[in-house]
């Protein structure tokens, strides 16, 4: 178990004129999200939910490294407030708009200075919605907090963007008979009187978005394979074939991550894998990280679970610089599908490749979309997930399998619990290659038509 961080007094010099911290952390498709002048290092969440009231009341602890002298900083929040304190004393708190939660300390923060921040909430997040986003997924049997890019605010206080990634205790209060399932590992469940909390911590550091919590009437299987730790549910909701068949899809993880493993040659990244299937109607997995979340999923859809485990090293292991880097993740998990279809007898990863080149030769508004940065309106589109596998897959046809496999696995290995972006991804292809590949990747990732069937765009 974890022990919660004591808070450390403030220390060191202030500088003469501390200023506020920025609301957001750079990202030009979100300005609001994350937030300047701050470093969290540890989040423990302490939610409790009313499934009847559907209300989330609760406080988090944050351990923060101010990054430069602030006399105040911002979080990312959309739950109404109560009490907020640093160090233990109270602090003041304003809502320059529904998102940002401006917090004023008692005295100015040094930069370099470790400090504990508890903000406490509540709220019925089921009826919050920021910028045309209504996150919140429950009714009045099961929960899953699960999206993207955005879904802590609705939850939890949090520095909000990938950049900034922290180790996480989660502690969710619900009435007895209900079962939480969280990242990470399991430490204890502990019973008092009607309610009961359920404690998952996450040992590796993860971006918000990729924290969740299930909650509801699940069944649950897990065990150990070769070493890894792994726990999978499913809700019992779910009527009985179509429940026998997604746990039986869900025990297939760990075999899964083997092949994972054995196709990249790069370890998982994590030390727990897992998946939970819901009973409710999300439209989309996610791959929150350890344990990735699945609507109920029809016969032959392991290449969806394939596709949210090779997230774990594809967007959570190495998450984006910005979100408009989002094709380094969907492209490349989607890639992996290809891979695993090719494993198994299906068609090679050349002959996809072929076929679905021809198949769009004439659709425009497939190759209109720049997958480099394609918006945020359109960060989750189809070219953004096939354009990119395709790319990679023309991009493997260009250099070859050897050099792309030394390719994958530096990317995986160099930016290991960091960003990549792909101005990188793009650097260390030409780094692996020898090649000068700025004409390929124009063509397949920027441009606005169809890339020219030639052998130096892989085809």
């Amino acid at each position: 178990m974890l022990a919660l961080l004591p808070a450390v007094p403030t220390s060191g010099v202030v500088a003469a004129a501390p200023s506020p911290g920025a609301a957001g952390i750079g990202d030009p498709y979100f300005p609001l999200d994350g937030n300047g002048g701050i470093d969290v290092r540890h989040y423990g969440i302490h939610d409790s939910y009313d499934f009847a009231e559907r209300r989330l009341t609760g406080f988090t602890r944050l351990t923060v490294r101010a990054t430069k002298d602030l006399s105040r900083f911002d979080l990312d929040l959309l739950l109404p407030v109560s009490s907020v304190t640093v160090d233990r004393r109270p602090a003041r708190f304003g809502r320059p708009n529904a998102h940002e939660l401006r917090i004023t300390p008692a005295r100015p923060l040094a930069a370099g200075t470790t400090f504990v921040v508890v903000v406490r909430y509540g709220g019925r997040p089921g009826r919050i919605s920021w910028e045309g986003e209504r996150n919140w997924l429950a009714d009045d049997h099961e929960v899953v907090t699960m999206n993207q890019p955005h879904m802590a605010p609705w939850w939890f206080p949090a520095n909000d963007h990938p950049r900034d990634r922290a180790r996480m205790d989660i502690h969710i209060t619900t009435p007895r008979g209900q079962r939480v399932v969280a990242n990470g590992h399991l430490v204890g469940r502990a019973v008092h009187g009607q309610q009961v909390t359920t404690h998952w911590h996450a040992a590796e550091p993860m971006v918000p978005y990729l924290a969740f919590f299930a909650a509801g009437r699940f069944d649950v299987e897990h065990g150990v394979h070769d070493g890894l730790p792994w726990y999978v549910a499913v809700s019992r909701r779910i009527p009985g074939a179509d429940r026998d068949r997604s746990m039986a899809l869900m025990k297939r993880t760990p075999a899964l991550v083997d092949w994972l493993e054995a196709e990249l040659g790069v370890a998982y990244p994590f030390s727990n894998t897992g998946g939970v299937t819901t009973n409710l109607s999300p439209g989309f997995a996610l791959e929150t990280q350890t344990r990735p979340t699945y609507p109920v999923l029809g016969s032959g859809s392991v290449t969806t679970v394939v596709h949210e485990l090779a997230h774990q090293w594809f967007g959570d292991s190495v998450a984006v610089e910005n979100w408009r880097d989002i094709w380094l993740n969907e492209g490349a998990a989607t890639f992996m599908e290809v891979r695993y279809e090719a494993w198994r007898g299906g068609e090679t990863g050349e002959h996809w490749l072929s076929d679905w080149y021809a198949v769009l030769a004439d659709d425009a508004t497939f190759w209109r979309l720049p997958i480099d940065d394609p918006g945020p309106e359109h960060l989750f589109d189809w070219q953004v997930y096939q354009r990119g596998a395709m790319a990679l897959q023309a991009l493997r046809n260009r250099i070859g399998p050897d050099d792309f496999a030394v390719l994958l696995d530096q990317w995986l290995t160099r930016n290991r619990g960091g960003n990549g972006s792909t101005v990188k991804f793009r650097a260390l292809a030409a780094e692996v290659s020898g090649e000068d590949l700025q004409g390929f990747f124009d063509a397949w990732l920027s441009s606005s038509t169809r890339p020219d069937p030639t052998a130096a765009n892989g085809l």
